[in-house]
């Protein structure tokens, strides 16, 4: 059984039978659970863009666990550069898939939204920002929608991966907010059972709420509204 850990913004731990995978680690966040920054192993990173509330820990999290980083090309010779070693990075994009190991893959799907990296003289370029389905050896597709907006092509990752749950923003501001969230779910995103609200509340401008999202759907679907540092069993 896969266990899904909301570490706050976008943040989380995925797990099954021992195997770890953190997506967008940013212990900085000040919803981050303070009894959650040691962990006993991380096997793989997975970050979704180059903004500092995503790349957050990577680094430093990646080179002390060991831990392989899955994301974008750009974003791994940035990692590369803070002395991530290069046989624990893999660089990919937006339709490839990869192992990750212990029965997980992941497939790198579009998001839209900007993203970008600390560079000598300000911000660089970070490559394109990206999301991800995550797929689970019990047979689990977990969508990890990024920063984005609500596009269209979400009914193409739905179609084509399937997934049955989600971990959408819905913060507004610098993401969708729960009306455009709802959208996605009401129309684009139908294999979606189970969806769980992130990037919200993290700081007062991301002022969206799982019960506006609530409130804006029109189908059958689950919103689980977690606090961070709470697990739940998919």
């Amino acid at each position: 059984m896969v266990s899904i850990t909301w570490l706050g913004h976008a943040s989380f731990k995925i797990e099954h039978d021992g195997f770890v995978v953190l997506v967008d680690p940013w212990m900085g966040n000040p919803k981050y659970p303070e009894n959650m920054k040691e962990f006993e192993k991380i096997d793989a990173i997975l970050v979704t863009h180059g903004h500092f509330d995503h790349v957050g820990d990577t680094a430093e999290l990646a080179k002390k666990y060991r831990s392989k980083v899955v994301c974008i090309f750009e974003i791994s010779q940035f990692l590369s550069g803070k002395g991530v070693p290069e046989g624990q990075l893999v660089g990919m994009n937006k339709g490839g898939t990869v192992e990750i190991g212990n029965g997980f893959s992941v497939t790198m799907v579009n998001a839209i939204h900007s993203s970008g990296l600390p560079g000598e003289n300000g911000i660089v370029a970070g490559g394109e920002a990206a999301g991800f389905v995550i797929h689970t050896p019990d047979g689990h597709h977990i969508y990890h929608g990024g920063d984005t907006d609500v596009f269209y092509d979400m009914k193409l990752i739905s179609d084509l991966h399937q997934p049955d749950i989600a971990l959408l923003p819905i913060g507004g501001h610098f993401t969708m907010d729960p009306r455009e969230a709802a959208y996605a779910l009401n129309n684009l995103l139908h294999t979606v059972k189970k969806v769980i609200p992130m990037h919200y509340g993290t700081f007062p401008i991301l002022a969206g709420t799982p019960e506006e999202l609530k409130a804006s759907l029109s189908r059958d679907v689950e919103v689980v509204t977690m606090s961070p540092g709470e697990t739940i069993n998919a």
